[in-house]
């Protein structure tokens, strides 16, 4: 019951403050125009990462957790939302983000939440002198992934809080009391958000937004995963199925047409969907439920044998193989996964 209550409590504080800081960002300028790159025919306050951490620490205050890792979460998620605000108004070079990305990562590295072993298969794996840079490559890459999947009017803020519910769920199995609870409090602060955020929208994430629940996941990715011993590496990474494989895609793609990794393009996921027919909202609940089955999968993972588990991966890399030949997610017209089912429908049909 008094998780119910975090997250109710969460997302009225939430709901009732997003128009505060609409109104402020009306106020002062932080809000996004629309141009001929943009969706949008208004301007657009960039409020809604605020909103979600105001609501978060408050909430989070109220709770008073025991585990000390709270103070890395709010302190990091409130220099990301910062770094973000900034981006936001002034349209940092990628660089420069990057730069503060991994000041902010520094943060909870400093307090201790590190990656430093894996087990897969049952057999433990010490990363060593790698374990710092990897965390600083894992954390980062949740943050842009997050972050480049935030095209579309309540994506980002929907597919996050389908992966810490997720997370949360996996939190309980395990009894790991803090990582469910910082889960429902950011479920909840992203649910009072995501009614102002969701098509038609009447606020932005902005990169304060994407970045801090980026963050965040990343850091309960390790905290609430660090003890798995079979697969745990894989779970965070199919909780976030969707936006790996978007930033994957992305990448590979870039890399074969030649173009800057950071450079801004509209080959994503939601894009891909618009483009062979799907309307905005559509593709937004389209991806839903994409994140939806990574989130099931990831749970039923977590509770089957090796051998389901094995099965389960398969039937996975089939899925996102699929996903991505229909959508033409890397740019190319090679689609032997497709091409091979459309002629077993062929027989079977003829």
């Amino acid at each position: 019951m008094y998780t119910l209550f975090l997250l109710i409590l969460s997302a009225i504080i939430s709901f009732i403050i997003a128009p505060l800081f609409m109104r402020l960002s009306y106020r002062f300028g932080f809000v996004d125009y629309p141009n001929h790159r943009k969706q949008h025919e208004r301007p657009m306050p960039f409020s809604g990462g605020v909103s979600i951490l105001v609501s978060f620490v408050i909430t989070v205050i109220i709770a008073q957790p025991v585990e000390k890792e709270y103070i890395p979460i709010i302190l990091g998620g409130t220099l990301i939302v910062i770094l973000g605000v900034i981006d936001d108004k002034y349209d940092l070079k990628p660089s420069v983000k990057f730069l503060g990305q991994l000041v902010v990562i520094s943060i909870p590295i400093f307090f201790g939440i590190i990656i430093d072993t894996i087990n897969p298969f049952g057999i433990t794996m010490n990363f060593g002198v790698f374990a710092i840079p990897f965390t600083f490559l894992w954390i980062a890459v949740i943050i842009n992934a997050i972050n480049l999947i935030d095209g579309l009017d309540g994506l980002a803020a929907g597919v996050s809080v389908i992966a810490l519910s997720s997370i949360a769920f996996i939190g309980i199995l395990q009894n790991n009391i803090f990582v469910m609870m910082i889960s429902v409090i950011l479920i909840g602060s992203t649910l009072g958000v995501l009614y102002y955020n969701f098509n038609p929208a009447k606020l932005f994430l902005g990169d304060n937004g994407s970045m801090l629940l980026g963050y965040v996941l990343g850091v309960l990715s390790i905290l609430g995963f660090k003890n798995v011993t079979f697969f745990s590496i894989l779970f965070p990474i199919i909780i976030l199925g969707v936006p790996f494989i978007d930033i994957t895609f992305a990448a590979v793609r870039r890399y074969r047409e030649g173009v800057s990794l950071t450079r801004a393009d509209r080959g994503h996921l939601h894009h891909k969907l618009q483009y062979i027919g799907f309307s905005h909202r559509e593709s937004v609940i389209l991806i839903y439920f994409m994140a939806t089955l990574f989130a099931v999968a990831t749970i039923i993972l977590y509770l089957s044998t090796v051998t389901g588990a094995v099965l389960i991966c398969i039937l996975l890399v089939l899925s996102v193989v699929i996903i991505v030949e229909a959508t033409d997610l890397i740019g190319s017209n090679k689609r032997p996964i497709l091409n091979f089912l459309q002629k077993i429908f062929e027989k079977i049909s003829s």
